[in-house]
């Protein structure tokens, strides 16, 4: 790449940058549905036609700060993951929950993004996805990793549960049990709700200790998966 090149680029992303920081404000303080090309065109002195060169539309800008977001999110979790050791199975569950607690917290406006009601007339893309499966993958390797070393022991399947059990298995993990399995997809919805209930204010005068309360609830669900006790 020529020096030209390398500055165009480089300005380019500068660009992007201030656009995507000017959106979020934008998302803070009227939210998602609310956002505006043109609205943020003109907080940073650009013409709209100009704007649109770096994102066609309100739905492209959309998508780039959902997978931002995502990526953000994932990346929190995965860093806190990583500095437990592998065997120790309990505590990685429980620190990919957390850290999926603390961003949302850091980033309130962002989760609600990702995680709060859907913006009309938007249609997530399947680009978003492989930012938005980061923390899955985590809880996804923290019991199968359990499973392939000590063993699991989840909670048994009713009968009439079963088959779906076994088709949500062998799309998610079909090297786990479908019972563990098919508790990781509670587990995981249940985890937003957990978060989102403290973030949007559904615990207010309910639950005042949620740090406690959180870390006991998510070592409840990593049981039902088949972990240990905390």
């Amino acid at each position: 790449m020529s020096t030209a090149q390398g500055a165009r680029a480089r300005a380019r992303n500068e660009i992007t940058a201030a656009i995507k920081d000017a959106a979020r404000r934008q998302l803070a303080a009227e939210g998602a549905a609310k956002l505006s090309l043109r609205a943020v065109a003109r907080e940073l002195g650009m013409v709209s036609s100009a704007l649109y060169r770096y994102f066609p539309s309100r739905d492209d800008l959309l998508t780039a700060l959902i997978i931002d977001a995502y990526d953000s999110l994932g990346e929190a979790a995965e860093t806190v993951h990583a500095a437990v050791p592998a065997a120790e199975f309990t505590r990685r569950w429980t620190a990919v929950c957390e850290a999926v607690r603390g961003w949302a917290l850091a980033h309130p406006h962002e989760y609600a993004l990702i995680y709060g009601s859907p913006v009309p007339g938007y249609s997530a893309p399947m680009t978003t996805v492989p930012a938005a499966s980061r923390v899955g993958l985590l809880l996804i390797a923290v019991v199968r990793d359990a499973h392939q070393g000590p063993g699991l022991t989840p909670l048994p399947l009713p009968a009439d549960l079963r088959p779906e059990a076994e088709r949500l298995t062998a799309a998610l993990a079909p090297d786990l049990p479908p019972e563990a399995a098919t508790a990781l997809v509670a587990a995981w919805a249940e985890l937003y709700g957990l978060v989102g209930f403290e973030l949007f204010g559904q615990f207010n005068r309910m639950v005042e200790d949620r740090a406690t309360f959180f870390r006991h609830a998510v070592g409840r669900l990593g049981e039902s998966v088949g972990l240990g006790r905390p």
